[in-house]
């Protein structure tokens, strides 16, 4: 009698197959599921805090820009309307990034603000006194048309 062998015992059609199983391939797929989840969480918050520094530098150049319409025109009558030394151009800047935002103007007074983005409970304000600073005070309060033209919040 002849010793069984491999081919004896039937398994001459078992070949080793390659490749992976379906729950090996779900188990990759939903580990790289979870560390995308974990990146992009990260990511929002940085990509918001990257706007509310663009919001910052735009509002920071339209006090610049008010300045120089200050030094041409010698009022401020139209600020929030000027597109000829770049004001409007910088506020609307800001203002396209922003949730909510104000301009107030007058002779010789004007103020701007914005919301920020990565806390909508805060603004950056603006001013004709060369005041720019984060408030808590919302933009319709800090920067009324006719009544205050200065940031005042906290």
């Amino acid at each position: 009698m002849k010793n069984p062998t491999n081919k004896s015992l039937g398994t001459i059609n078992m070949q080793k197959q390659k490749g992976f199983t379906i729950i090996e391939l779900i188990v990759v797929i939903a580990i790289i599921a979870v560390l995308a989840a974990i990146v992009m969480v990260n990511v929002t918050s940085y990509i918001a805090k990257g706007k509310d520094v663009s919001i910052r530098g735009n509002m920071a150049t339209a006090l610049t820009n008010a300045a120089v319409y200050y030094d041409a025109v010698s009022n401020y009558t139209t600020v929030c309307a000027d597109t000829t030394y770049g004001f409007k151009t910088a506020y609307d800047a800001a203002a396209g990034i922003s949730g909510a935002e104000s301009c107030a103007d007058s002779a010789d007074k004007w103020c701007a603000c914005a919301q920020l983005v990565s806390d909508t409970t805060k603004y950056f304000c603006v001013d004709y006194t060369g005041t720019k600073k984060e408030t808590l005070i919302t933009c319709a309060t800090d920067c009324i048309d006719g009544t205050d033209y200065v940031c005042d919040g906290v």
